[in-house]
């Protein structure tokens, strides 16, 4: 007859099962179940103490999550993640996906899959996905695959390539550092790369070619009305264009940016070429003829004035107001101050437009400015000239920095994957470089930290100790050693990954990985198995997070983008979920000779 578990045991499944249906739920915040799984933790160990412990021993153990070297890994690769982003050091990645897509549909897909799965490998899952939506958008409007084709296969070769390393996602190190709080020996961080890699290749043929054909062409109904732009380049003599005819000129700019010459150019590129187009498209057509959207001396002073006053420059877009002393005016005579004007969209008349198509056309009522400048100046322009600043703005790459964030990254990831130091050392020394080097302003660093990602992570952590010395791991441990005890060893670790893979498809993979590992662990010790490969298993079953769009915040943020619905998920999740599952097992068998 199998033992009723300890009064603690119970307690602590008991909040472990309230914070599952809390996060499934969805009513309360992610921070506030995770914040009430602390305090639950706290009040029921200071109602009633475990044995031997003092009514204030439970606060230690709520509230050790908070500095926990696990957590403080985790923000340090957020902060170095982010160095990554505002340095634009990623964007030639970019840029060369899209010339694979001009060229074939087919493979530019199978080269997106391939690099995601790669840069996620040492880039956290989030960064990377931001930096993919946009781009999958492009590459939909200029005659790709529509974005609800390809953002899902995007998003699980993301996953799939930060299951890959122990640093890949915030999940893989909380799962290694229960582990090692357990007794386990320390993982580098590649230590299990290969296996993961190859049941990616088993996987990419699936997610390639299969994903796709299940998912629907939302193209229409997420189509976004795209404003375009009239904009003037700045060329030198320098420019490789400069003295050629208009035909070359075309031929460099993407598809979508009309280009032409003012009338006294007579047919060959000089010193000024209007465009139209989006704001991307011809911030890309200025890169590829080596031009400046604003006089270069204008962008030269944005940025050293903004680096003096320790702020971000950003491009943002405004509308005319109708008391705006702009109206009338043109961008030669307008007398801008502290902003350059990269831009402008004239608005639609009531009757006919008579002004000339070209960026220098007296400015009206409705038009939208494309300005850059400090976010302050931005705003103090707007108000001083009657403009409505629209919501957002994007921020300009610190490009110059690229190569040393590029660097920093790199020094970072290199010394805890040869084992020199531990990740938490190597990640913290990366992101106070970043810091020091002003790659990261350490005033936006709220934009690189995730507060719901920090409660999580601290309230798991609580949590998965909690299950531990409450004697709740070895009771259901047991319990499932009792039916695994029959099975091959194969079995036993695809049954382990898909216990904790449904707690994560509808629950939380931080709260799973704290739930799991000890169990795995204590499972290892019954069945007299080594504890790794059943460590490994959890640690894979928290990221197979395909089948719901509730699993992961990345799937989250992509719901919207490809205007999906829950049953896309389910279609073409779970068979990615069963395709790794098995490869695993299958693999895990196979590396660790069990």
């Amino acid at each position: 007859m199998f033992a009723v578990p300890p009064i603690h045991a119970i307690v602590s499944m008991s909040i472990a099962v309230a914070m599952f249906y809390g996060f499934a739920n969805g009513k309360l915040r992610v921070e506030i179940v995770s914040l009430l799984t602390i305090g639950a933790i706290a009040l029921a160990l200071f109602v009633y103490p475990m044995a031997d412990d003092t009514k204030y021993a439970g606060l230690t153990l709520a509230f050790q999550g908070f500095g926990h070297y696990a957590l403080v890994t985790i923000c340090s690769l957020m902060i170095l993640g982010r160095g990554l982003v505002v340095t634009g050091a990623l964007d030639p990645a970019a840029r060369a996906l899209h010339g694979v897509w001009r060229k074939s549909k087919s493979i530019g897909l199978l080269v997106t899959l391939s690099v995601c799965l790669f840069m996620s490998m040492i880039v956290n899952d989030t960064p990377v996905l931001v930096l993919m939506i946009p781009i999958m958008a492009q590459i939909a409007h200029r005659g790709g695959m529509a974005e609800s084709k390809t953002l899902i296969p995007v998003n699980s070769a993301i996953l799939i390539g930060g299951m890959s390393t122990t640093i890949g996602t915030s999940t893989n190190l909380l799962v290694v550092s229960i582990a090692q709080d357990l007794g386990l020996r320390s993982m580098s961080v590649f230590h299990f790369t290969p296996i993961v890699l190859c049941a990616a290749l088993v996987a990419l043929p699936y997610m390639w070619l299969v994903m796709p054909r299940l998912l629907p062409d939302n193209s229409v109904a997420v189509a976004p009305a795209t404003r375009r732009f009239l904009a003037k380049l700045r060329l030198d003599h320098t420019a490789p264009i400069y003295g050629e005819p208009l035909a070359d000129l075309r031929e460099k700019l993407p598809s979508d940016v009309k280009g032409w010459l003012p009338a006294t150019a007579g047919g060959v590129v000089g010193r000024r070429v209007f465009l139209e187009g989006t704001y991307d498209d011809i911030k890309e057509a200025a890169r590829l003829v080596s031009a400046n959207l604003a006089p270069s001396w204008l962008l030269e002073r944005l940025q050293r004035d903004a680096g003096n006053k320790g702020k971000d420059v950003i491009v943002g877009e405004m509308i005319i107001a109708p008391d705006s002393r702009l109206i009338g005016l043109n961008p030669r005579t307008a007398g801008l101050a502290g902003i350059a004007l990269l831009g402008v969209h004239h608005a639609r008349q009531p009757l006919r437009d008579s002004r000339p198509r070209t960026p220098d056309a007296p400015m009206e009522e409705g038009d939208v400015l494309l300005a850059m400048g400090t976010g302050t100046d931005l705003r103090a322009f707007a108000e001083n000239d009657g403009l409505l600043m629209l919501e957002g703005g994007q921020e300009i790459a610190r490009s110059a920095k690229a190569p040393l964030a590029l660097a920093i990254m790199a020094g970072s990831v290199g010394l805890a994957s040869v084992g020199l130091v531990p990740i938490a050392i190597s990640a913290l020394a990366g992101a106070i470089l970043m810091f020091a080097t002003g790659c990261v302003r350490f005033e936006r660093v709220g934009r690189a930290l995730s507060a719901e990602v920090i409660v999580l992570v601290a309230a798991s952590i609580a949590l998965g100790n909690f299950i531990l010395v409450s004697g709740a791991a070895n009771w259901l441990g047991g319990l499932l050693a009792m039916g695994l005890k029959y099975l091959p060893p194969e079995a036993v670790l695809a049954t382990i990954m898909l216990f904790v893979t449904a707690l994560t498809n509808f629950a939380s993979n931080t709260t799973a990985a704290a739930v799991g590992t000890p169990i795995a662990f204590n499972i290892a010790q019954t069945l007299g198995m080594p504890a790794e490969p059943l460590v490994l298993a959890v640690l894979f079953g928290c990221n197979l997070c395909y089948a719901t769009p509730v699993a992961y915040q990345t799937n989250m943020m992509i719901l919207s983008e490809g205007d999906y619905v829950f049953s896309d998920y389910i279609r073409s999740g779970l068979p990615l979920v069963g395709i790794m599952v098995v490869a695993l097992s299958v693999l895990l068998v196979f590396f660790y000779q069990i």
